[in-house]
This record gives structure tokens, C-alpha cells and sequence, in this order.
């Protein structure tokens, strides 16, 4: 059976050990993000240790592959590798081989970056009504210059251009890109996504996840979430 998205989505990055899963699973949060097969930065654990700690989550927590693959039978085999059902795809990835991505996995949820660069608010726009069926989300995040990365920069965009994608697009959209415990109620307020995303906005000075850091992030995003309800 093919997952469903949870509202609110609430997504902490990075993981790079079972202890750092441990400790986000401890302050809440549902969605742990493993990026792998990237095109930029370094990878922060194997993809065996990856499939070990996807399969050891206990429910409601799950796993979601982070990637820069663009062709459909290699994130296809990629993910059934390492045991996720969750996907959420970095690279320029065309609409054929996302169309053929469901056919090969119909059960496989796919989230798809939407890339701020400035000012393509109206490429963005384009991509939401060319792939919103044939993914499942999307993830709005920051592009770096400095270094090509297109997620994990640490960077905010304009939120404005999030929540215009927010307003057209007929699948969710999680906001992400430099949030971080002190902004992210802000950024929900302001943005009304479906889901956050935090990588480098809760790390310590050693680059591991700080546990006060994602347990006030988490707070703060459900209560972000809980007031736009009301």
C-alpha cells in the first residue's frame, strides 16, 4: 500500500548515525531524511548503515532517501535497495522518467525539489502544473551559487515564491531552505506549506543534530501548524 503524507510533515535531514535517528525520533519527528547519491555534498553514513537504520524505525517514524538520481530504474532500484517508501529527488528529473518511476513503483511516494534561484518563480510555477501528476509533493528549497547544491545550504529564499507555489499547486508543498528553530513559525505563518524541512538550521558546532535545537524546531513547527488550523 502506498504511504500517505502526513499533515503536518515534519522532516529533519542529515541523519547520519542510529543515534542521531534515536535522538529525532525522541523530539517527535516523524520524517528522517537520508541523503545519499548526491551530487554535491558528502555523504554523511553508507547506504548499508542507511537500510539498517530505515529498518529498524519504529511506526510512525519512516525513512526518506534524499537524492540527485534522475532516471527512473535507477531511483527505482535504489530505493527498493534500501527499504524506502519515500523519495525525494533533488536532481533535474524530466516528467518521463517520473511517469516512469510510478509505473515501475505505482506504491513508491515521490517528493520533487522546486529549486529557488532567484527570480524563476515562473519556471517553478511551470514545473508544479507539468509534474503535479506524477509526483506525489513537492519541497520547495534554496539553490547555492557558491557551491551548484540545491538543498542543504543552510540558505533561505523568498518565501513569497513558496507560498505562491503553495497557492497554485494542486499537491502539497513542504517549505525547507535555512529554516531553523528561531524562524520556522514565521516561515508557516507566512508561507502556509504542508510540511518543513530542517538539515544544517539544527546541527551543533560538530555537525550533529543538537537535541534542543530539533526539539524547539519540532515545537515550534507544530505550533506554526496548529495555529494556521485555527
Amino acid at each position: 500500500m502506498k504511504p500517505v503524507l502526513p499533515y503536518p510533515f515534519i522532516q529533519i535531514a542529515g541523519i547520519c548515525d542510529s543515534a542521531e535517528a534515536d535522538l529525532v525520533i525522541r523530539c517527535g519527528v516523524p520524517a528522517l531524511g537520508f541523503p545519499l547519491r548526491l551530487a554535491v555534498h558528502r555523504e554523511d553514513l553508507t547506504e548499508d548503515e542507511a537500510a539498517r537504520i530505515i529498518a529498524s524505525l519504529p511506526a510512525p517514524s519512516f525513512g526518506v532517501l534524499i537524492t540527485y538520481l534522475d532516471k527512473a530504474r535507477d531511483i527505482d532500484a535504489f530505493c527498493r535497495k534500501l527499504g524506502s517508501r519515500h523519495v525525494q529527488l533533488h536532481g533535474d528529473v524530466s516528467r518521463g522518467e517520473l511517469a516512469e518511476l510510478r509505473r515501475l513503483d505505482p506504491e513508491l511516494l515521490v517528493i520533487k525539489s522546486l529549486i529557488v534561484r532567484g527570480e524563476n518563480e515562473s519556471g517553478l510555477q511551470r514545473e508544479v502544473a507539468d509534474l503535479a501528476d506524477v509526483v506525489d509533493a513537492f519541497i520547495t528549497d534554496t539553490y547555492d551559487p557558491a557551491t551548484g547544491a540545491t538543498g542543504a545550504t543552510g540558505k533561505l529564499h523568498d518565501w513569497r515564491i513558496s507560498a505562491n507555489l503553495v497557492a497554485i499547486s494542486p499537491r502539497p508543498v513542504i517549505l525547507a531552505g535555512g529554516l531553523k528553530p528561531d524562524n520556522v513559525y514565521d516561515a508557516i505563518a507566512r508561507v502556509h506549506p504542508a510540511g518543513v524541512d530542517a538539515h544544517t538550521g539544527v546541527e551543533g558546532p560538530d555537525g550533529r543534530k543538537d537535541e534542543a535545537l530539533v526539539r524547539c524546531f519540532a515545537d515550534e513547527a507544530r505550533r506554526g501548524f496548529a495555529d494556521l488550523v485555527h
